[in-house]
């Protein structure tokens, strides 16, 4: 069951929400890619055809001046992950993976399907959870993880249903990225890499695709 500052901070979330006219503030975004396609050049344009998407779907905070990733030890990365077992990486629900083709990750495949993600957040040491917890697309103050098998965010998740866990390369940008990013990068019909960029770091871990 989610606890009590959890509750209270959906509630502080919703007058925020409120109190800005209606406008989320972090509304929902996607990243996709497509693999293993070839263009039709038969006729008088060409088509790609053929191509399996790769997707990834979340919610999207807006830095607003705060420092994002500070902190140490236990308390690195408190400003995004306050009281949850795992960093959702993203806001509201779940930040989800959805693949129509085989994918390794650290070694590991993974059957199409959708899966949710999440970060184990450390300092200098960020690892990304690829996991079959379902998302709960509303929040419930009474969900119990363990019967629904769903979790909104990352409040209720437990390391059983992981189904790869992957070291993530982190790097510092040039630049600052306002608004949360996922991206697929260096991507070819064998693979890329899964990119989260938010504020000066970029994090990210490679795939191939089995085919």
């Amino acid at each position: 069951m989610i606890g009590t500052t959890a509750a209270v901070l959906v509630l502080v979330l919703g007058a925020a929400l409120l109190a800005q006219g209606g406008r989320p503030a972090s509304p929902a975004g996607s990243s996709a890619t497509q693999v293993g396609g070839k263009y039709d050049t038969s006729g008088a344009e060409p088509v790609y055809k053929g191509g399996k998407w790769i997707e990834i779907t979340y919610g999207r905070p807006i830095k607003r001046g705060r420092k994002l990733f500070a902190g140490a030890g236990e308390s690195y990365g408190k400003t995004v992950n306050p009281d949850a077992p795992v960093w959702r990486a993203g806001a509201n629900v779940s930040t989800q993976l959805k693949t129509e083709v085989p994918l390794a990750i650290n070694g590991k495949t993974i059957a199409p399907g959708t899966y949710t993600m999440f970060i184990d957040l450390k300092p200098n040491n960020w690892t990304l959870i690829v996991s079959n917890w379902k998302a709960a697309t509303t929040f419930n103050p009474q969900n119990d993880a363990a019967t629904t098998g769903e979790v909104f965010g990352a409040y209720g998740y437990t390391p059983d249903k992981d189904v790869v866990r992957a070291p993530m390369k982190v790097a510092t940008l040039p630049f600052a990225v306002d608004q949360l990013t996922w991206e697929f990068t260096d991507v070819s019909d064998a693979g890329g890499s899964l990119t989260i960029m938010w504020d000066t770091v970029a994090a990210s871990v490679p795939f191939k695709v089995q085919m």
